[in-house]
């Protein structure tokens, strides 16, 4: 009798299940007496062995297999459903997105939605054999993922529109909070032994490392902003005394001297005369304009740091009279957004609307008469934003007439702003989100009387008295 071997059943854990132990050691656990039984026959015990019974006896098996398996098909399907959208979000980020923290946060969620495929794993042999050790934890790690995903998605939905993926959010809020009730009732996280000193250690390891990485990489190109300069200078000037027009040549460019690549919405430049006049406040009312255009094309020009584009303007002012102006005034402005934070996704090249296609095509809030509108989708700067913000457009109006303006707007592609001529739109949201801006050169002048002293006009407003051909003598009579 000295090789009968020992065997024990332990007391039915949180869920029912009971260990079973030969000789000390564990060779896994069962839920019910028919399964003890087909245990002990792979083990090689024969049938009718006696058995010794910790925390209860033969009747006690208080595992309900329906409910078990139920609980664990809703955890298992919920942890599933979590990685898909995690996957989807981490592989479009780690190829696309437009800065480096943003690619080394998609392959962040790639890592967070493998862990949610492990924790689906751990939950089928929690809820059903729990031959692993670790299984419960890493069911609680995939709930809490998921649960602060869903707090999070819920969190960036704040002040955006209804979209599917805040149904997602409350679905995984609501989802979690059930799962982690019932694992911190199950107290999933037994068998978790890491000493004190080693965890303590990978946590302040760990949250070091990621504060250096989110500081370097993400809120230092973010807090830096763009250098835009813009100009206009008067160069040289010519006089066509035929057709009594004066041409002036005006330089304009536009720099980006910072560190942060930017579109070109939309540029425009106005040439403007001051009437000569004794009275300071005449000369502010009767500012006339003398031309005004755009010098940055295509729409949505890409200036990348230390990038320059410049233009020389051929400006014609009619009847050059050295009284019309006391001084000619050009000055120009440019509107740009952060590349780093939107990609347009469309022909943006193409997107311009004129003529009667853009006549047609107005509707009630939109700006009077515009020289033409530009519209193209864009995406954000990761997949995260695209999914909480939902589709976005960027639309540039241009006016003319007496004071030539640009504005532009981002908005969901169905909505539309309202158009105020008193008071222009300004697009607060784009300007925190993506960094639009509006930047004006320093105005340039030049006294108009110079100007046609360049051009060689002189002569021509103060021309002398044309003195009269004198008739040739007449030629001698012929010899005779």
């Amino acid at each position: 009798m000295a090789n009968t071997r020992e065997v024990s059943v332990g007391a039915p854990d949180d869920l029912g299940l009971r260990e079973v132990l030969i000789d000390g050691s564990s060779v896994g656990g069962v839920w019910s007496d028919r399964e003890l039984k087909r245990l002990l026959s792979r083990e090689g015990v024969e049938d009718g062995h006696p058995i010794h019974w910790l925390g209860g006896g033969a009747t006690v098996w208080p595992d309900r297999a329906w409910m078990r398996r139920t609980t664990g098909f809703f955890v298992v399907v919920g942890l599933v459903a979590t990685s898909y959208p995690l996957f989807r979000i981490g592989i479009a980020d780690s190829g696309n997105a437009l800065t480096y923290g943003g690619r080394i946060a998609g392959l962040t969620i790639i890592l967070v939605a493998v862990a949610e495929l492990i924790a689906a794993v751990a939950a089928v042999d929690f809820w059903e054999t729990r031959r692993w050790r670790y299984s419960g934890v890493a069911v609680l790690i995939g709930v809490v993922i998921a649960l602060l995903c869903g707090i999070s998605v819920l969190l960036l939905q704040i002040g955006e529109r209804f979209t599917a993926y805040t149904v997602i959010g409350i679905a995984l809020v609501v989802w979690s909070s059930i799962v982690l009730f019932e694992l911190v009732h199950a107290r999933a996280w037994k068998g978790l032994r890491i000493p004190k000193n080693i965890a303590i250690g990978v946590i302040i390891s760990t949250l070091l490392a990621g504060a250096n990485l989110a500081y370097a990489q993400i809120y230092v190109p973010y807090v830096t902003t763009p250098l835009i300069q813009t100009g206009a200078e008067f160069k040289e000037s010519s006089l066509d005394k035929v057709a009594a027009k004066l041409y002036v040549t005006v330089h304009l460019y536009v720099k980006n001297a910072g560190q942060v690549p930017v579109y070109v919405l939309g540029s425009t430049y106005w040439i403007r005369g001051e009437p000569a006049s004794s009275t300071p406040a005449d000369k502010k009312s009767r500012s006339e304009l003398i031309y005004d255009g755009e010098f940055v094309k295509p729409d949505g020009y890409v200036l990348n740091p230390g990038e320059e584009v410049a233009q020389d303007a051929v400006i014609e002012v009619k009847d050059p009279d050295p009284r019309k102006y006391e001084v000619i005034r050009a000055q120009s402005e440019v509107y740009v957004i952060r590349k780093d934070r939107m990609k347009m996704t469309g022909n943006y090249e193409r997107a311009r609307v004129t003529g009667k296609t853009l006549k047609d095509s107005l509707r009630e809030g939109d700006p009077p008469d515009p020289k033409y509108k530009f519209r193209t989708g864009i995406s954000n700067s990761s997949e995260v934003l695209n999914v909480t913000r939902g589709p976005q457009c960027v639309t540039v109006w241009r006016l003319g007439g007496k004071a030539p303006l640009v504005i532009v707007d981002v908005s969901p592609p169905d909505k539309r702003i309202r158009f105020d001529p008193d008071r222009p739109p300004l697009d607060q949201r784009a300007i925190e989100r993506y960094g639009l801006s509006q930047v004006r050169g320093a105005m340039a002048q030049t006294p108009y009387r110079e100007l046609l002293e360049k051009a060689g006009s002189t002569e021509t407003a103060e021309t002398p008295p044309v003195s009269p051909t004198p008739t040739p003598p007449s030629p001698p009579p012929p010899a005779l």
